[in-house]
């Protein structure tokens, strides 16, 4: 077995997270077993709790941890499911340490960060690597910047880690920034030095730099930052920007990193299969005409929030031969200017997930206009109960109908707490976490777009469907197409007099693959693309 570590430096937000999955995705294709691991600083026990204008999308895997949007990169790009175990963060780290001397787990022994935080660090990343199966790869990446103080006991861990296993076992792949002055024309190799220096202090020699820059590496730039950081020039890669994330392993490959991986790990390994990735890129080059659809939010001033969306709708696109953009319309500015000004000419959309009462008027404003302009739709988590709650206003005429989330006093709450959500006073992963069964309903819009009687879902969310309702909204139209196996809970909805409109209590862009787009993101792109072309008459159509 062998371990990978990526550190950064310079500045946050180089990439790590899409380099490893780049990483783990070319050693795959060279029929390697991978998995990827993220190291997070931060004192939170896990983003679930944090504001996505801060951290940007709470990415939940299948087993119900709320982790960071890394975890979702890696999945997409190794097409494979992560657990808790590949979620850390420093809050965990210490919360298990400090559990374990308040039983007496440490008989006596002063507590200290070397090496008790350390060694418990080093425990998370052999646990991963007990795995059934076992994998041949452990890429683990370890957030923030060199010199971050919250990162020291990491890389102290990953330090150690070599000094027990050996260098055949690991390897040290650090990303940095060579920043291009572009009055001088010059790229600046110091940053880097400085930062490789900081590590080489504490006992970390990089193996391989990856080098993220807007412009080519020169071979004396190349033969500069080998020499100064201690590195063999052949393993100086070029990270340059590119118009599209999946071209970034295509490019790695180009610049032989996993041929020097496999090489310095001393793996004999066959070249990596790229066939259907480079398919997927030329499907993606080639794809034509475009689609506009619009994302009702409410954080959309940071599309990290969306992440998963995002490449949703990408995937989809791949798949059905269209670029789709993405029009971000603020819920707020639907309240101030209206629904027309933003949608009156878009071929979908799209309301996803969400939290608290701001922007939920312009959020009912944008359903109201997809449902009576017979536009393509789909409601995501708070998008369903937006949905349910514009039906029961304006189909069903219960002028009062909101949700106990945003008004707890009131009479009609069409969506209401989970029971078993009442008695909770921690905020923290005590939500309907992870995947959970839906049957859907034979002869619906859903089925047609599953193919299937039974699927499993992702969730976060603490409010549902209130069943006091469901009759109501059956006898105007709205069917009730995926339940919980035992019945109690409202999954899907969709409507009977609509082309496409249909909505999820769960998220299914968490599930979505490059190379296998969500079923539900794939019809609503059908749809808008039919609806571009002027041929949505049918609701089955989404799927001819």
């Amino acid at each position: 077995m062998k371990f990978i570590f990526v550190t950064g430096g310079v500045v946050s937000s180089l990439g790590k997270g899409i380099a490893c999955a780049s990483l783990g995705l070319l050693l795959k294709q060279r029929g390697l077993k991978v998995t990827i691991q993220k190291f997070d600083p931060y004192i939170n026990v896990d983003p679930g709790t944090m504001s996505p204008f801060q951290h940007g999308e709470v990415f939940v895997t299948e087993d119900g941890a709320e982790t960071d949007l890394d975890l979702g990169h890696y999945e997409r790009f190794i097409d494979s499911n992560l657990t808790k175990k590949h979620s850390v963060s420093t809050g965990q780290i210490y919360q298990a340490v400090i559990d374990r001397e308040r039983r007496g787990g440490y008989l006596g022994k002063t507590v200290q960060v070397i090496p008790h935080i350390t060694d418990e660090i080093k425990r998370r990343i052999k646990e991963v690597a007990e795995s059934d199966p076992p994998p041949d790869v452990i890429i683990t990446e370890i957030g923030g910047t060199t010199g971050d103080i919250e990162s020291q006991p990491f890389l102290e861990a990953i330090r150690q880690m070599r000094l027990e296993l050996g260098v055949d076992e690991t390897l040290f792949i650090h990303l940095t920034l060579v920043p291009y002055i572009r009055a001088a024309k010059e790229l600046k190799t110091k940053p880097t030095q400085n930062s490789v220096r900081q590590l080489r202090e504490i006992g970390i020699q990089p193996d391989v730099l990856l080098v993220r820059t807007e412009v080519p590496l020169s071979p004396d730039i190349r033969q500069k930052l080998a020499l100064f950081c201690n590195v063999r020039e052949e393993a100086v890669i070029e990270a340059r920007d590119v118009s599209s994330i999946y071209q970034v392993p295509i490019h790695f490959h180009k610049e032989r990193l996993d041929d020097i991986v496999v090489k310095l790990l001393r793996m004999d390994v066959p070249e990596p299969d790229l066939g259907e990735w480079d398919r997927l890129l030329k499907r993606m080059e080639d794809a034509e005409p475009d689609v506009t659809i619009a994302v009702c939010g409410k954080y959309v001033h940071l599309n990290d929030a969306y992440k998963s969306i995002i490449e949703a709708f990408t995937h989809a696109g791949i798949h059905n031969d269209v670029n789709v953009n993405i029009r971000w319309v603020d819920a707020e500015d639907i309240e101030t200017y209206g629904a027309d000004k933003y949608l009156r000419d878009v071929a979908g959309i799209l309301v996803p997930g969400g939290f608290g009462e701001r922007g939920i008027a312009g959020k009912l404003e944008a359903v109201r206009f997809a449902r009576e302009n017979k536009v393509p739709y789909l409601g995501i988590c708070l998008g369903l109960q937006s949905a349910v709650i514009e039906f029961a206003k304006n189909v069903c005429g219960v002028e009062d109908a909101d949700s106990s989330e945003f008004n707890e006093s009131c009479e009609n709450p069409v969506i209401d707490l989970m029971k078993d959500q009442r008695d909770k006073d921690d905020k923290g992963g005590t939500m309907r976490l992870g995947a959970y069964p839906c049957k859907i309903e034979p002869g619906t819009l859903a089925e047609e777009i599953y193919q299937t009687s039974e699927v499993k879902e992702r969730h976060r969310h603490r409010w549902e469907v209130n069943n006091r309702y469901r009759d109501m909204f059956k006898e105007r139209g709205l069917i009730i197409s995926g339940m919980s196996p035992d019945r109690k809970l409202v999954e899907m909805i969709e409507l009977t007099d609509h082309p496409f409109f249909v909505a999820v209590q769960f998220h299914p862009e968490l599930k979505s693959r490059p190379n296998r787009p969500h079923p539900l993101f794939k019809a609503l792109v059908r749809a808008a693309r039919m609806l571009s072309a002027g041929s949505v008459d049918d609701r089955r159509a989404v799927n001819s």
